[in-house]
């Protein structure tokens, strides 16, 4: 299996400090790579990955003005379309736009909502709902006017997360700077419990930044770190004694919240979207409706089990978990696809009464099983790549343009010597053409 990662543009994968979905990218990357799957990730040229890197954009367009992120989204997007053929199919990261691309490929997309910014969007997701494929990332999150696959939570490298069993007595806002996720009511409940509060998050919003969390900063009770990365994150997390979540819209997961119960720090959330589908209320954390709540939450936090938070983690959100969903999900879409071999696939061109025109895509290393006919003779001919053919003892090397018949009754195979994909172009002379005309004398995939 062969798979084209497509990762958004915005951040690095993994980021530096802030990027969700880069990272939620690269911990299913790697960790499908660690498990033997062949992944080519598409991402910015600076990205890091175990297995292989496929760029246009040089750098995040977040961290360079000079890039114009439709120019260079446009260019990433067609680089994976372009190159099609050489995957099994395209897990798509990127939103909606890689979907207005789907149709001119024949290599099935997956795509994983990381949530909807706004209905305005939900139009390209409605005109391929049929065609392709959508996995949610939490319950709460899914639309009623689309078909989903699966529902998978995000997972993380617990080695990235480091346990700690005490706190040092503050409380954490941990996430982008932006009135939905609650920063300010943050700074009330530290204020009127009189408990230091450190906020750590890109600022996505100035003048929220500016109006309603600068005034309150004095590096003392009150103490922005700006945006954390994975240097300083588990110490940071884990340094907390709670991490205030209260948010004013339907969260669709909530990286952050496993983040802090990795590091053992439970979780004190208004209980929105996806919320409830990550905290356990008296066992994680504590699920509010207000302010008032959360206060009252603060002062219970010790009676929790730390280590119960990092067990839930272990259960429930690791990126082997995550992984094997989506191998799940690969296997349930290439199972969909009538066409689909364990040596590649193929497609029908033309049919009739005594013959059938077929397109072989055989990946590299591959071979079809020894087999015969009873009831039909075949004539093959490359068209890209290279074939060994067998025909009853007689192997001949075929390169692009060259052709054998096979006689009806003869033993033949085909095996791809090549590094890259072989397409042969396969005329069925006969009066029947269905698949149980295949009589198996050997087969590397135990169908014979």
């Amino acid at each position: 299996m062969h798979i084209a990662m497509l990762s958004p543009i915005a951040w690095r994968t993994p980021p530096h400090h802030y990027g969700p979905w880069e990272s939620v990218v690269s911990s299913l990357t790697e960790e499908l790579v660690a498990g033997g799957i062949d992944v080519t990730l598409f991402a910015t040229g600076d990205s890091r990955a175990s297995g292989e890197l496929s760029w246009v954009c040089p750098r995040p367009y977040s961290e360079d003005p000079s890039l114009d992120p439709k120019v260079w989204e446009c260019l990433h997007i067609a680089e994976v379309f372009e190159r099609a053929g050489e995957f099994d199919l395209i897990h798509n990261h990127f939103d909606f736009l890689p979907l207005t691309y789907s149709k001119l490929a024949d290599t099935p997309v997956v795509t994983t909502i990381h949530g909807f910014s706004s209905a305005q969007i939900l139009p390209v997701y409605k005109k391929y709902n049929d065609l392709s494929y959508y996995v949610a990332i939490s319950e709460a999150d899914k639309n009623p006017e689309l078909d989903y696959l699966a529902t998978i939570h995000h997972g993380i490298n617990l080695s990235h997360f480091s346990f700690h069993g005490t706190h040092e007595g503050y409380l954490l806002v941990f996430g982008r700077i932006h009135p939905d996720k609650g920063v300010r009511e943050a700074i009330e409940v530290a204020k009127r419990l009189d408990k230091r509060l450190i906020i750590a998050g890109i600022i996505h919003d100035e003048e929220y930044f500016k109006g309603m969390v600068q005034p309150h900063i004095d590096g003392e009770r009150i103490t922005y770190l700006g945006s954390v990365g994975p240097d300083r994150r588990s110490a940071v997390l884990g340094g907390a004694s709670a991490l205030l979540h209260l948010i004013n819209f339907d969260e669709p997961f909530g990286l952050s919240l496993i983040e802090s119960m990795a590091c053992g720090t439970p979780v004190i959330a208004i209980g929105r979207g996806a919320i409830p589908e990550i905290v356990e209320h008296g066992e994680t954390g504590f699920l509010v409706n207000n302010v008032d709540e959360a206060v009252q939450a603060v002062d219970k936090i010790d009676t929790l089990d730390r280590s119960r938070c990092r067990e839930a983690v272990e259960q429930r959100f690791t990126a082997s978990r995550m992984a094997q969903d989506y191998l799940n999900v690969y296997q349930k879409m290439l199972d969909r696809r009538e066409n689909y071999r364990p040596w590649g696939h193929y497609q029908n061109l033309a049919e009739g009464r005594s013959h059938k025109v077929k397109e072989l895509f055989v990946a590299p290393g591959q071979r079809l099983s020894l087999q015969k006919h009873r009831r039909r003779a075949e004539h093959w001919t490359v068209v890209a790549g290279q074939a060994l053919v067998t025909v009853d003892n007689t192997e001949v090397t075929l390169c692009t343009g060259d052709s054998i018949d096979i006689p009806r009754g003869a033993t033949h195979r085909v095996l791809n010597p090549g590094d890259e994909t072989t397409v042969i172009v396969e005329t069925q002379m006969g009066d029947y053409f269905g698949e149980d005309d295949i009589i198996r004398v050997e087969d590397d995939y135990g169908r014979a």
